[in-house]
């Protein structure tokens, strides 16, 4: 007998962890080679690990609710064969993605580990960890509040801690050399403080899933972090309407694809992001980064209510066929659960359908660290003037608003409105003519 060591394998390059959701199979169980073990989800996706060997699973390192880091041991399957190196539980395989180990970092002082092991509340690995690099004492850790499944002190909890405890010596040190008050900052918040809800006898008190926290943390910390401001354009669509009616049948035909609106406005924005290259860049503090590539974020909304953005690399360099793949792809996959970690990293700007829903136009949030995201309204039938030689005349034409929220912090109303007109005058010269 032989055992295998089973890793969190990698998942994207900018994905350095994922959290454990569920495991499939328990200490005992028969595994099947490519078969999945447990469920687990980064940032914004959940999937599943297959185990690379058939075996039993004789034992599991970690546990439902724990973080794991890309390259580390999750559990080990007793295989036939010959021996294999035995687990390095304790060792760390990959380090942390930045804004956690620029939170975890701490002076190499010489503290006594403190030993976790008399306390009944079970803590994960990483919560441990890094309770012992900020010598955080086991007295400490317990009187954490956990807000995970059933008060399991989070990552973030132990972060939140260890915060506020040197905020705290900070703030003790400071009053010790310099009693004096100091005026507010500027930038200084208030302090808030949880409002209680009223709940009546009727009402159902639901907990937000996995998914949805997620996605309310990053809303609130982009408007918290981006000044944002919109500029919003008409564009006349009619001659995109008739070109795609004649020619989608034909198109599906051909290539075993429904032609839909979506990529053919992607393909304008891409365009645009190539003249405008001041609109694909992502901030970093102080820090503007020019991308290279320019990845387009398709929001897709998912059948459980909550949304995904999936990311198209290189768009710019795709056709209206390979777009309409693309877009076509990611969105059957967002549906169906499919998406890997990778689909959704490294978007350079983003576009939303908001017209899906049968909106005119709305004001979308950045996603963060990008600087823009453009909102599709709905198409409609509207009289418009239409200029001739012969002079002006009322006529029903197609029309849609482009809505352009982007971050005043560097891109100011020029860029931005400038950007989002290019991408109406792609749409309104498009060529009727045109093969797909």
């Amino acid at each position: 007998m032989a055992k295998f060591e089973l890793k969190l394998p990698k998942m994207g390059e900018s994905v350095a962890e994922a959290t454990i959701t569920n495991w499939l199979k328990n200490v005992g169980d028969t595994i099947a080679m490519d078969e999945a073990v447990l469920e687990i989800a980064t940032d914004k996706v959940d999937s599943e690990v297959p185990s690379e060997v058939s075996g039993v699973l004789i034992e599991q390192l970690f546990g439902k609710d724990d973080v794991v880091k890309v390259g580390q041991t999750i559990a080990i399957i007793e295989t036939e064969g010959g021996s294999v190196e035995a687990p390095k539980t304790a060792e760390v395989a990959a380090p942390i993605v930045a804004d956690v180990a620029k939170t975890v970092e701490v002076a190499k002082e010489t503290v006594a580990p403190a030993d976790f092991s008399g306390s009944d509340k079970f803590f994960s690995p990483l919560v441990k960890n890094i309770a012992k690099e900020e010598g955080v004492s086991l007295a400490e850790l317990e009187s954490i509040s956990g807000s995970g499944k059933d008060g399991r002190v989070t990552k973030e909890d132990i972060l939140k801690f260890v915060g506020s405890k040197k905020l705290e010596a900070g703030s003790k040190a400071a009053q010790t050399v310099a009693p004096v008050a100091q005026p507010e900052t500027r930038n200084s918040q208030p302090e808030t403080k949880a409002v209680p809800v009223s709940v009546n006898g009727g009402d159902e008190i639901v907990e937000m899933d996995r998914m949805r926290k997620l996605i309310s943390g990053y809303m609130v910390a982009s408007v918290q972090t981006s000044a944002h401001v919109q500029s919003f354009i008409e564009v006349d669509v009619t001659n995109i309407v008739k070109w795609r009616d004649k020619v989608k049948g034909a198109f599906e035909k051909r290539e075993g694809e429904k032609l839909t609106f979506t990529p053919i406005m992607m393909e304008a924005v891409a365009k645009a992001l190539k003249d405008f290259p001041g609109m694909n860049i992502s901030v970093e503090g102080d820090y503007i980064i020019k991308k290279k590539n320019i990845n387009l974020g398709m929001a897709a909304a998912l059948p459980n209510g909550n949304l995904i953005v999936p990311v198209i690399k290189n768009a710019d360099q795709l056709n209206l066929v390979g777009m309409a793949k693309a877009v076509n792809d990611l969105g059957n996959r967002a549906k169906s659960g499919k998406l890997k970690p990778d689909d959704t990293q490294g978007g350079t700007y983003t576009v939303t359908n908001v017209g899906t829903f049968g909106s005119v136009f709305g004001t979308p949030i950045i996603n963060q660290p990008q600087v823009g995201i453009l909102a599709l309204g709905a198409i409609r039938k509207v009289p418009a003037v239409i200029e001739t030689p012969e002079g002006d005349f009322i006529g029903i034409r197609q029309k849609m608003f482009l809505s352009h929220s982007y971050d005043h912090r560097v891109v100011d109303g020029a860029l931005g409105g400038s950007f989002v007109k290019r991408v109406a005058e792609y749409l309104e010269a498009f060529d009727v003519n045109r093969e797909y």
